[in-house]
């Protein structure tokens, strides 16, 4: 996330801005060094001071309540991205420690290490070898490394906010959710109610609802604007390079037709406590998956020629064929890893996170046993190794 500024600062975005009116610039030349977690310092910043002055909180009158917000480690580095509204009033209270919440946090916390460790990690071992040799596989191999990609970005992110969450449960504070079961969405706009959602219900009240009141006279017209500008500063969020960029634009355009058939606003459905999803949900859920998908090559790719390559590739008779990857028994146990997590997230989608209601579901012996079978699991099959994505944005 910080690559927000640092990369605005190094990457091709800027140098290509340069290199158009002639002057020629390295990325040694302009590099800087800036302070960890800058982004989420200025977004809990600019969101308390307009909240202020939108008449929504009162100004803190501690520096240390103040401080401690901005600065909450927790979230710090890769969010969640949260309000003054919400944390600043339990910095003023007194602290008592919440047995049932802490137990709570250690859980999610358990859950959260399960999706990094053990998917995310593992997904990154074929991801990496498929992106890094996409241009000598065959289509199938590309189509399988993109799945496994969506699989490893949603898995080490949800993943890391698990347990920023779960650690500031344990230590007595309730933060932002910030993935509500994103690939159960039944079209593009409830996946972005879902993913990321302190980033995204961010920009909606502070970026998106004052430009779409401001281009109200335009119709639709206005509501496309307002929208591809919100994407825009998503994409340029991520990092100034113009792959962000495009991935940015391409999900702003995903919202077109639902803008022109009147269903951006259209109040998500809930799926909560059925077992069996109807075969429109199902392929409502595909749908949104293919989409997250074709979005994702552009996000992966290191430039939009690659990215382009890589959809070439994809649009081949290899298509068809058997993926090749060189460990294919750790590709299978993968797989399985990758089952385990979508059954578990789907009978666990009506809680906060998916094992938050095994502590009422189960008796004591049971529950231990799968915290156990999860430590276990986490103990053999983790890849070590390798950092969260989400810490070079």
């Amino acid at each position: 996330m910080d690559c927000l500024y640092s990369s605005i600062l190094t990457s091709s975005f800027l140098l290509d801005a340069f290199a158009a009116i002639n002057i020629n610039l390295s990325l040694h030349t302009i590099r800087i060094i800036l302070p960890l977690g800058i982004s989420f310092y200025t977004f809990r910043t600019i969101s308390y001071l307009l909240d202020i002055d939108r008449g929504k909180i009162k100004p803190c009158k501690d520096w240390v309540v103040f401080f401690s917000y901005v600065s909450f480690f927790p979230s710090l580095i890769s969010g969640p991205i949260d309000r003054a509204g919400l944390l600043v009033p339990q910095f003023e209270k007194k602290r008592e420690f919440n047995y049932e919440q802490a137990v709570d946090g250690f859980r999610q916390i358990l859950w959260g290490l399960f999706k990094k460790l053990v998917v995310a990690d593992n997904c990154a071992t074929v991801t990496n070898e498929v992106f890094g040799n996409f241009e000598a596989l065959p289509a199938s191999s590309l189509m399988l490394g993109l799945f496994f990609y969506t699989i490893q970005i949603y898995a080490d992110f949800s993943g890391y906010s698990d347990m920023a969450i779960g650690f500031a449960r344990l230590i007595g504070f309730n933060i932002t959710k910030n993935f509500d079961f994103p690939f159960f969405s039944q079209n593009i706009a409830e996946f972005w109610q879902r993913w990321h959602i302190s980033l995204t219900s961010w920009l909606t009240d502070y970026v998106f609802t004052p430009l779409s009141i401001q281009f109200r006279d335009l119709g639709n017209r206005g509501l496309i604007l307002a929208i591809m500008i919100n994407f825009l500063i998503i994409g340029i969020w991520h990092g100034a390079n113009w792959t962000f960029v495009l991935f940015g634009l391409l999900h702003g355009a995903y919202y077109i037709p639902l803008i022109l058939r009147g269903k951006i606003f259209k109040k998500k459905k809930s799926l909560k406590g059925k077992l069996v999803p109807s075969f429109t949900e199902f392929r409502n859920m595909v749908g949104v998956f293919l989409m997250a998908m074709v979005g994702f090559v552009i996000f992966r790719a290191d430039n939009i020629s690659d990215a382009f390559s890589f959809y070439g590739k994809l649009v081949s008779t290899s298509l068809f064929s058997l993926p090749v990857v060189t460990n294919k028994s750790g590709a299978i146990i993968t797989m399985l890893f990758i089952i385990v997590l979508f059954i578990v997230e789907w009978l666990g989608k009506s809680n906060e996170y998916a094992i938050g209601d095994i502590g009422k579901r189960f008796s004591k012996p049971v529950r231990w046993g799968i915290y156990y079978l999860l430590i276990i699991t986490i103990f053999f099959f983790a890849a070590s190794g390798k950092e969260f994505i989400y810490f070079q944005f």
